[in-house]
């Protein structure tokens, strides 16, 4: 085991959305994460309308207030002012490991993570036929599969945990409007998290959503945006908890390939 440790607890949330004036709402909301959580997970929208000002209103917080190691991806937010790449550099700089496609391993367990994007789900997902823009639209859905699985690909630990913004399931964006399912993620995303035998897979987005569900394969996938948190558990942490049992490298080994 890591350190003695037999399971480590993941503190997960996304779509908080901060702002610049959301000092004291940020405190709020991370001030009880060490102690319940040996990791942060966020999972993208974290700031408003993507601006800077608001990405170091977050750091602040963050760096006062979190101690334990923190992950995060992007959301569609970030991108709103074309500022994603300082948003992602002020997150970095206290000490977020920010994935785009990149890996980590925090206490035995490995992370992977990208943004994810839209398409919808099973049979009405959209098809890459017609016009360019369609095709375009498809084609950003699979290069961040196709990034997913390629991060998935370099973890060595027993235990993965796939981070994204957009869903990789449709039970989890159910209770939204069925209108804007195709907005909200891409069963696409799911391919990966079935080859990889992921542990978890968390995501937000969809804040009228589901708290989880479950991939084709049995993988469990958890909504972790702030609002479904607030109204599904009212009277609980303002993030999700999950544990994650560590299995040692060992027994890892003797585990099957990665299938498809």
């Amino acid at each position: 085991m890591s350190n003695g440790r037999e399971v480590v607890r993941l503190a997960a949330v996304g779509d908080i959305h901060c702002t610049k004036s959301s000092h004291a709402a940020m405190q709020a909301l991370f001030a009880r994460v060490a102690e319940h959580a040996d990791v942060l997970v966020l999972c993208g929208d974290l700031v408003d309308y993507g601006l800077p000002e608001e990405a170091r209103v977050l750091a602040d917080t963050l760096n006062a207030t979190v101690k334990v190691p923190m992950v995060g991806v992007l959301g569609n937010h970030e991108y709103e002012s074309g500022h994603q790449g300082e948003v992602r550099q002020i997150l970095c700089d206290v000490g977020v490991t920010m994935l785009d496609g990149e890996v980590c391993e925090i206490h035995g367990i490995g992370f992977a993570g990208v943004k994810g994007f839209g398409g919808g789900f099973g049979q009405r997902a959209l098809e890459p036929w017609g016009e360019d823009i369609i095709k375009q639209f498809v084609r950003e859905t699979v290069d961040e599969a196709l990034k997913l699985e390629s991060a998935l690909a370099r973890l060595r630990t027993p235990q993965r945990v796939a981070v994204l913004h957009y869903a990789p399931i449709r039970a989890t964006v159910e209770g939204e409007p069925l209108e804007i399912y195709p907005f909200l993620g891409s069963s696409r995303l799911e391919e990966p998290l079935n080859c990889y035998a992921v542990t978890a897979a968390l995501h937000g987005h969809a804040h009228a959503g589901a708290p989880e569900g479950r991939t084709r394969d049995g993988v469990p996938v958890y909504n972790v945006a702030a609002p479904l948190l607030r109204r599904t558990f009212p009277n609980h942490l303002p993030f999700r908890v999950l544990e994650i049992p560590l299995v040692p490298r060992a027994a890892a080994e003797d585990a099957p390939a990665p299938t498809r």
